[in-house]
């Protein structure tokens, strides 16, 4: 069947659309368009780095119909393969970017492996173009993500990870910071968070040559906090509040309706945020294989290298987190933190917050002491401010918190004193540090410095150096029994109540052996008035009265040694019964509210405190905890309105007082201008108003000028 006047070939789009749809019918005109390709493919192969648009559209058009000649098509992802390989660095911008393209549409119709594809676009991140590396990104990250949404393949993503180990050498510094941020990417959007990736950057990342992959890398390990999110979005919901406002009070514009339509959007983000599970997982600084050696190295470069400030206060950080979470022992790290800790230096705050991190149990006190001297000298002394005294005494209760054992008792003794100092921030400095203390080693202060006893504080045992305490329970269980005791006891009662009614005749037989007993002390009673009557008595009066003396004190001793062993016996009792409740039961919330309601009790004396001071060792320091200071708070304007609303109680009303005696006689002309409309009363109020200097000078003038006049 031949065709006249046919305008296929010319229009590729109804073409493809034609295809799509029948493609027997058209068969001769795709191959038609594909005897186009090669033609135009071997004339583009003669110039290389010149544009041509016939070969783009005819590559687009072959793409968009691979999968309905799949015999024909074979080679065709091979030859784009090996032109971008072959051409990568000469092609033209818009050439290069449709052939990925195209190889991408190849991708999602399974006809071509991703591996070589994903092997391809890293390779092509080496290429001069930042548009094109952009999207590359995107599409290796989707790619990788849709790989992964079922099921997770191993094998690919190993082979794709030990790919990128090789990346992230790569003399290229582009190459090598685009492979390290698709492999964060990767890690943050939970696809590959095994502990694989989280070394590669550890291992190459982090000791890279370029500046901005090791900074990239060392960024990843630092992570962002999250309370700076929800700073930011209490800012934005406040945000939020004022457009709404000003949309109700001010004029209705589409400007002002658009800006309201994106803060409803914006509060549904935020609420859809808040609403969303928090999710546990380890940070990838649990993931490290070997923290010690990476602590050591990146310490080591730290010394030899020569990078900016902020970057020599990211590998501090780095270091001290290392230090901290694995307790690893790297004791030349607190000299080198100790030649920055003064006032004057930039960003000492942060510095203070590495040395705490750094602190933990098991690094010998002689090593944090001369940091916390160094410290003390530094920053709490009378002629620094009252903030700068605050902050350094924040920072030594951090690293106290941590490692209580390098406090000495002469240097708690002298820091206790500051808690009668004028400044409030120093004086509640100091008192956290008495209650620091007071719960780890109350024996270092002195006695009027440790409170009322508590019954955690006399549970409490200092702990010697390295010296670990195993607990086979979860402290404050007891509750749990306490509360169990109850139900016990109903239940017994219930069982003696079942007892009475069923064995009547053991009753009877009880009741006749307790009357049998007690004609059997009746008869003994006789004999011993029997005794009495015989006179034997008293010529053993002396000697019994010896005897009973020494039963006395035989029985008060055995009274003593029975309730030590009862006491003994109900707390061992207690523990078994604490350890078998951890090991059998599942707790819930509600139980576990009671244990923290059991811990907090403990923690209270015969006067509850203000405020409690947590004690708890976590992770990190926050920065919070060292620039805490404790001040009057500027109020807003709700505080100051009730501030206004207070003061006024108790008073006289204010505003205008009638003082006739008279309410009902007439008022003055004075007093009724104050209600008249300011138009009728304008001509007398221009009289009342002061002269300049200039028209004095006037006046003056024109009154002595009449004067000589009229003499």
């Amino acid at each position: 069947m031949v065709r006249h006047n046919n305008q296929l070939p010319d229009n590729l789009p109804q073409l493809q659309n034609l295809i799509k749809r029948d493609p027997d019918s058209y068969r001769d005109e795709f191959l038609q368009q594909f005897h186009h390709f090669q033609s135009v493919l071997d004339i583009f192969r003669l110039e290389p780095d010149k544009e041509n648009k016939s070969l783009c559209e005819s590559i687009m058009f072959l793409a968009q119909v691979a999968q309905c000649y799949l015999e024909d098509m074979a080679t065709f992802p091979q030859t784009l393969v090996d032109l971008l390989k072959t051409h990568s660095t000469t092609l033209d911008p818009e050439m290069r970017n449709t052939f990925c393209r195209a190889l991408i549409l190849l991708r999602n119709k399974n006809l071509i492996s991703p591996l070589d594809l994903l092997e391809l676009f890293f390779q092509l991140l080496r290429c001069p173009d930042k548009a094109l590396r952009t999207f590359l990104e995107n599409h290796i990250i989707t790619d990788i993500k849709n790989m992964n949404a079922k099921n997770k393949d191993m094998k690919l993503n190993s082979t794709l990870q030990s790919f990128m180990y090789t990346m992230l050498r790569d003399t290229n510094p582009k190459a090598a910071k685009m492979s390290a941020d698709i492999m964060i990417e990767l890690y943050r959007k939970q696809i590959w968070n095994d502990a694989k990736t989280v070394n590669v950057l550890a291992n190459v990342g982090c000791f890279s040559k370029v500046t901005k992959v090791m900074v990239a890398s060392l960024k990843f390990f630092l992570g962002r906090d999250q309370e700076e999110d929800s700073d930011d979005d209490s800012d934005r919901e406040v945000d939020l509040k004022g457009i709404m406002m000003a949309t109700k009070v001010n004029k209705k514009t589409r400007k002002r309706q658009k800006q309201l339509d994106a803060a409803k959007k914006l509060y549904v983000q935020a609420k859809k945020k808040k609403s969303k599970p928090v999710a546990f997982n380890f940070s990838a600084i649990h993931l490290i294989h070997n923290p010690q050696g990476m602590a050591e190295n990146l310490f080591k470069q730290l010394q030899d290298g020569n990078e900016r400030f902020e970057v020599k206060l990211m590998h501090l950080d780095v270091i001290s987190r290392l230090i901290g979470i694995h307790e690893l022992f790297l004791f030349s790290f607190y000299p080198y933190v100790a030649r920055f800790i003064k006032p004057h230096q930039r960003q000492v705050t942060r510095i203070l917050q590495f040395a705490a991190q750094a602190s933990h149990e098991l690094v010998p006190p002689e090593m944090i002491e001369p940091v916390i001297k160094t410290l003390v000298n530094n920053f709490v002394t009378e002629r620094n401010s009252s903030d700068v005294m605050a902050i350094g005494l924040n920072a030594v209760r951090e690293i106290c918190l941590r490692c209580p054992l390098a406090m000495t008792e002469d240097l708690l003794r002298d820091l206790v004193m500051y808690k009668n100092y004028k400044e409030k921030s120093v004086m509640m400095a100091s008192k956290s540090l008495i209650m620091l203390y007071r719960e780890q080693i109350p024996t270092l202060l002195a006695k009027k410095y440790r409170g009322r006893p508590t019954e955690a504080s006399v549970e409490i045992k200092p702990k010697r150096y390295g010296e670990v305490t195993a607990i086979d329970h979860i402290p404050g269980t007891e509750a749990l029994l306490r509360e169990d005791a109850p139900a016990l006891e109903q239940e017994k009662e219930a069982a003696s109540d079942d007892s009475d009614w069923v064995d009547v005749d053991s009753s009877d037989d009880e009741y006749g052996k307790d009357s049998d007993s007690d004609d059997a002390s009746d008869g003994e009673d006789d004999d011993d008035d029997d005794s009495d009557d015989d006179g034997e008595w008293e010529e053993c009066s002396e000697e019994e009265e010896v005897e009973d003396e020494e039963e006395e004190q035989n029985s008060e001793a055995s009274k003593v040694a029975d309730s030590k062993r009862k006491k003994d016996d109900k707390t061992l009792n207690t523990a078994e019964a604490m350890q078998e409740l951890a090991l059998t039961k599942i707790f819930t919330d509600a139980d576990f509210a009671r244990i923290e309601q059991e811990r907090v009790k403990k923690q209270v004396t015969h006067h509850s405190r203000k405020r409690q001071l947590e004690t708890e060792r976590s992770e990190f320091v926050k920065l919070d905890a060292i620039e805490m200071i404790y001040k009057r708070r500027k109020a807003d304007r709700e505080e100051r309105v009730e501030s206004i609303k207070k003061g006024r109680e108790g008073r006289e009303k204010f505003g205008y007082r009638d003082r006739r005696q008279n309410p009902h006689c007439s008022k003055t002309n004075r007093e009724k201008m104050k209600n008249k409309n300011f138009g009728m009363v304008r001509h007398k109020a221009r009289g009342k108003v002061k002269k300049s200097f200039r028209e004095k000078q006037l006046a003056l003038r024109k009154h002595l000028t009449q004067q000589k006049k009229m003499k």
